[in-house]
């Protein structure tokens, strides 16, 4: 058996040619990045965000 099998070596599984650690890295990263779940757009959650008080502003005694 060859320990290089591509069929159960997940390492090679994804593996571009003329890629560097780094760039593969990134991509890895990208990828992960991008499947997370993001949140809704547009209608009434960003109409609430926009509407939202600035932090400060609950708490007038922290101003000088």
């Amino acid at each position: 058996m060859s320990d290089e099998d591509p069929i159960t070596d997940p390492a090679d599984a994804d593996d571009i040619p003329g890629e560097t650690p780094a760039q593969k890295a990134l991509r890895l990263k990208t990828a992960k990045l991008d499947a997370r779940p993001k949140p809704p757009r547009g209608g009434r959650f960003q109409r609430e965000q926009a509407a939202r008080i600035a932090a400060g502003k609950s708490k007038p005694w922290m101003t000088r």
